[in-house]
């Protein structure tokens, strides 16, 4: 029997909407188990005050993103928005540009640490729920040639850090991860599983 028909009623009385084009939260809060559809907006305001370090900044653009939903959304929704940021040194990494800006980034993150940090709204007529999940991910050292084949043949132009770790660079170059994997692909579906089980109507 199809699985959809044995959906999770985690959230009573909502229609879940995830807020994202990207195929990897589709992916991830579909493994949830419940019923959820997808809906974009085009050009929403991303930047943030300089003065925002850290978890403060994925926090504040998915409430940027959250708020232009919030304003055409239904009384009985349930809205996920999420930003993911990489953050290396005090320095946010985001989607690369070019296929130059790509490499130099992976130059920036091979052989040490740096943090993945996903922010993440859960917003409905009568409440707005924010929170922060940080993975700490090692990298073993990449030589150019590396570095290249990746971005030549994986093009992780739409990738905070310019990279997926789910791709084959996650594979030769994550030594390890304090944290949430699945924060590193975009999604903390744990922390958020129990934060929507939390929601009340």
């Amino acid at each position: 029997m199809d699985a959809q028909q044995h959906s999770l009623r985690l959230v009573e009385g909502f229609r879940v909407v995830l807020a994202s084009n990207s195929p990897r939260r589709k992916e991830l809060l579909g493994g949830l188990g419940i019923d959820f559809t997808v809906r974009t907006l085009q050009d929403i305001d991303e930047s943030y005050p300089d003065t925002l370090k850290g978890e403060e900044i994925p926090i504040f653009i998915s409430g940027k993103k959250a708020e232009a939903y919030k304003r055409t959304m239904a009384d009985d929704e349930l809205i996920i928005t999420a930003d993911t940021i990489v953050y290396d040194n005090g320095q946010v990494l985001g989607k690369p540009k070019s296929r130059e800006e790509a490499i130099q980034m992976l130059r920036e993150l091979s052989g040490h640490a740096h943090e993945v940090i996903t922010g993440v709204s859960i917003v409905t007529k009568q409440k707005t729920t924010q929170f922060a999940s940080i993975s700490n991910v090692f990298f073993a050292s990449l030589t150019d040639e590396e570095i290249v084949y990746y971005v030549d043949n994986y093009k992780p132009f739409d990738k905070a850090g310019a990279y997926g770790i789910q791709e084959w660079i996650g594979y030769v170059a994550v030594t390890r991860i304090e944290g949430s994997y699945f924060n590193v692909m975009g999604l903390p579906i744990q922390r958020l599983y129990t934060e929507l089980k939390n929601i009340k109507k």
